[in-house]
């Protein structure tokens, strides 16, 4: 097929101040920072649902971006020049990972079996596609959603063939991820949760939904998939209330049914603000209890109040993440995926580009004055000496577990009072940042 996106060249690094706008200002994939390439730190992939599957359409108005790529039809055939269209836009970009869903990259058919046959057809050119550019797959999953016999959920609908239609759906995506190499497998439980409250059985669709999580374990075992499993959080949209709603839930639900050896999370920033948290809360609470996997690198418009999946060009959240990201100790097997679309005015094909390099040059900025915040020890310094306390003394002891509430009663009964508190320097702090950014 002819060229997709001509024209455009290969995305290149030309520094701060270049005035190019199809060239990175800030990433270059080669530069060192903290014993590691740009390219390592951030493992920046594509979402291939919102790149080469979102038209642009909302709920007031149908698609408009130009995708001359795609015949529109749901063909085996053109699936696969969607394909072949999406690794020449990975390759020009220079990124090195993509992201997608079953359904996104290969049609529905009539039956399991004749969908099955046609994923199997398109990922055979994925995996040409993988072998000629060497883009791999940071994960995969399945769309346990769009369909409407998932109307009341999959894991945990009220009709047991339904649960089953879903988990044949996960094990074959679970086998396409292994065969592509990816190198995880999310889970996104859309319609997991309820409208409403007077026809549901809460605790009963708990338990399917852990029985669902297990057997997909079970099943990765058995087919030798060796990649992390990632589940995303959402606390709605489109149900009322999701199952997952934020990343303490979803430890919680881990927890209870022995599930934390097993699942990470992958942390969107958009899902973070539906929740009530802002990004950096949720990250920080998954790496603080170590089930930080991945990310889903975008941001909402706190105005509107729904999932608008915008890039993300907040330069303050993108050095929070990466500090977070950072102090973790890096990725090992996730990274930042773009699940951002663009705006349904930016229709033509080049804006893809001017999006992805937007979202790209921010995390750069974001990772290297993260490095410098950590490289000076402002913060951590701070921090350490806020809690002190805690390091000899009644701190320590406590900590320790030497102390029980007799023991504490006794040692202030003595005292008389708490040492006096110390200024929190909120307002300092955020000025310390300004000067970084």
């Amino acid at each position: 097929m002819k060229e997709a996106f001509p024209g455009v060249k290969k995305i290149e690094y030309e520094g701060p101040e270049s005035k190019n706008p199809l060239a990175f200002k800030h990433y270059n994939p080669d530069q060192l920072v903290e014993g590691k390439t740009m390219a390592e730190h951030l493992r920046f992939s594509v979402a291939y649902w919102h790149a080469f599957r979102n038209g642009g359409a909302d709920q007031f108005g149908g698609s408009t971006r130009l995708m001359p790529w795609d015949d529109g039809s749901e063909s085996v055939s053109n699936a696969q020049n969607r394909v072949r269209a999406a690794f020449e836009f990975f390759e020009k970009l220079g990124v090195g990972f993509y992201c997608f869903h079953d359904r996104d990259v290969a049609p529905e058919g009539a039956t399991l079996a004749e969908t099955n046959k046609n994923l199997d057809a398109v990922v055979k050119v994925l995996k040409e596609e993988q072998q000629r550019t060497d883009v791999k797959l940071l994960w995969g999953t399945a769309c346990l959603f769009a369909h409407p016999r998932y109307m009341h959920g999959a894991a945990t609908s009220c009709n047991a063939d339904v649960f089953a239609f879903a988990a044949a759906q996960v094990a074959k995506a679970i086998e396409v991820t292994k065969e592509l190499g990816g190198e995880g497998y999310v889970f996104w439980g859309g319609r997991e949760g309820y409208k409403s409250l007077l026809n549901t059985d809460m605790g009963r669709e708990l338990d399917h939904l852990a029985k669902f999580l297990h057997m997909a374990v079970d099943w990765k075992k058995q087919v030798g998939f060796t990649g992390q499993f990632y589940i995303e959080p959402k606390p709605k949209e489109p149900t009322k209330h999701q199952y997952d709603s934020d990343a303490a839930a979803c430890y919680a639900f881990l927890q209870k049914y022995n599930l934390v050896e097993h699942l990470k999370l992958n942390i969107e920033a958009n899902h973070a603000t539906l929740a009530g948290h802002n990004f950096v809360h949720e990250l920080e609470f998954a790496a603080a209890n170590g089930i930080l996997g991945s990310v889903d690198a975008n941001r909402g418009d706190l105005l509107l109040g729904w999932d608008t999946d915008q890039f993300p060009t907040d330069l303050y959240d993108c050095t929070f993440s990466m500090l977070t990201i950072l102090n973790m100790g890096g990725f090992t097997t996730g990274g930042l995926n773009f699940d951002a679309h663009v705006a349904r005015e930016s229709f033509e094909p080049v804006d893809l580009f001017h999006a992805h390099i937007g979202g790209m040059d921010t995390f750069a900025r974001g990772l290297k004055i993260a490095s410098a915040i950590r490289k000076d020890g402002i913060l951590s310094d701070f921090v350490a000496k806020r809690y002190a306390s805690w390091d000899k003394g009644i701190g320590a002891d406590i900590e320790s577990g030497k102390m029980s509430f007799k023991e504490l009663s006794e040692y202030m009964l003595k005292k008389g009072e708490s040492t006096p508190n110390e200024s929190g320097r909120i307002e300092m702090l955020e000025n310390i940042i300004n000067d970084y950014i």
